[in-house]
């Protein structure tokens, strides 16, 4: 009986242009006065636009201008960029590192994901158990969210929650009390699970519901509350939302035109600048399954000009008003979601089990309610920052912030700062600067 003998094919085939022609990286301090220059060119590939952006953003480098070319086979960009003082990066060891970050090996350790066939739920990472939750906002859930990991002893190392047009969306990283480990028993996993939908329905009065469930695969942490509030549609809620839920001075001004010659469709943005625009804006394109061929980024002052030459993955531009109102929308809710004006809180104190419920408790008993919060720990140390509103949404009365740091000052360090409402550095500075640590290369570093 003969015998069928299929082809050899190496599993590393694909990588091999990359193995050929591997990504070059120069970082240049000599053109450029009051910048530095980071020039990439790499074989072209679907994602590597968000990968590069992902990478700077995480290094907490401030992009100011950009230069984006992709047509074809090659992949080429250059990035004017500083550190959050506004100044040149001159370190040898940071230059290195940007370097190696973007480099072959970089590169290799992280994959760009799609968001398809990817729910909402619990997996691990390393020694930690990710969890991530999304359902309709109300004051005090995040507290409500905190008790139960603390009654199940679970403690909380990194999290990062989003609140948009009354929805929320967390993604949080706990492991076991006694052994630092991530969580693997099953009934105590369902246990959790069945709290927190709890929790999150008890709030829901419409189609939309709570959803926690198990998943696998791993994310950039921002790209995945990016996906899970893009999944809920929170841009079709713009009849629930109001001045305070969308400052108006980051209402971002959109449009999408045709380049008839080139056969692109053409999205602009102007809006006030920030830190992480750039990453926001394509990170959404990118999950909305949209390819940038070409693309120009500019800051004038506290303003913004991006312009996206861009295809569907299939070839067509955005030819229908259906099309485009779509992509404004999910844009214009890309870049509202980490707009925060007001007051943030910044904690820093030793870690400990029951810490984040604790904190968030004393907030809500003095009326304040979370719009967005980022935890992360650091050794022993538990660095949470709290972005905040009075119950109503209003700005808080500055008297609740002076009680509230003589309520806690005592057992921990308090920071408290008034947003700007131009945030074009990194939302946290100084001692408290915990973006780098859990919006980084998380699993970059876990696995």
């Amino acid at each position: 009986m003969a015998t069928v003998c299929w082809p050899y094919f190496d599993p590393e085939y694909e990588n091999l242009n990359n193995r050929i022609n591997p990504p070059r990286v120069s970082v240049d301090n000599t053109s450029c006065h009051d910048c530095t220059l980071i020039k990439f060119d790499s074989v072209n590939k679907p994602g590597i636009l968000l990968e590069v952006v992902q990478i700077l953003t995480d290094l907490d480098l401030i992009i100011t201008k950009a230069y984006i070319s992709s047509d074809g086979g090659w992949f080429m960009d250059v990035f004017h960029v500083t550190d959050q003082q506004g100044k040149k990066i001159t370190d040898s060891k940071y230059i290195d590192f940007i370097e190696k970050a973007l480099g072959p090996k970089g590169q290799s350790m992280e994959r760009t994901q799609s968001w398809p066939d990817k729910r909402v739920g619990v997996h691990t990472v390393g020694d930690y158990t990710a969890i991530e939750l999304i359902g309709t906002d109300r004051p005090g859930l995040l507290s409500e969210i905190s008790a139960v990991l603390a009654s199940l002893h679970f403690n909380v190392v990194v999290a990062e929650v989003w609140t948009h047009n009354r929805r929320i969306a967390c993604v949080l990283y706990v492991n076991e009390d006694a052994t630092n480990r991530a969580v693997e028993d099953p009934k105590r996993l369902s246990l959790m699970e069945e709290q927190l939908n709890n929790i999150l329905r008890g709030c829901e009065d419409d189609e939309k519901v709570a959803r926690t469930s198990f998943s696998m695969g791993f994310t950039h942490i921002d790209r995945r509350l990016h996906q899970m509030l893009f999944a809920d549609r929170d841009y079709e809620c713009a009849g629930v939302t109001s001045d305070i839920d969308n400052p108006p001075s980051f209402k971002p001004k959109i449009t999408i035109d045709h380049c008839k010659e080139k056969g692109y469709s053409v999205v602009t943005v102007r809006c006030k600048d920030r830190a992480k625009l750039m990453f926001d804006i394509v990170c959404t394109l990118t999950d909305m399954q949209y390819v940038v061929f070409h693309a120009t980024i500019s800051s004038d002052g506290p303003y913004a000009s991006q312009e996206y030459f861009v295809r569907h993955m299939d070839g067509c531009t955005l030819d229908t008003e259906g099309e485009k109102e779509r992509v404004i929308k999910c844009i214009e809710a890309a870049i509202q979601r980490r707009v925060s004006e007001g007051v943030s809180l910044e904690l820093c104190t030793k870690d400990r089990v029951g810490l984040l419920s604790e904190v968030t408790r004393i907030l809500r008993e003095n009326g304040l309610t979370v719009r967005r919060a980022g935890i992360s720990t650091i050794g022993e140390q538990a660095l949470n920052v709290f972005y905040v509103r009075d119950a109503s949404g209003n700005p808080v009365d500055m008297k609740i912030i002076e009680t509230l740091r003589k309520e806690i000052g005592q057992t921990m360090m308090v920071n408290v700062k008034k947003v700007p409402n131009n945030a074009k550095a990194p939302e946290t500075r100084g001692w408290a600067n915990t973006r780098f640590f859990f919006g980084n290369l998380l699993e970059r570093f876990l696995t």
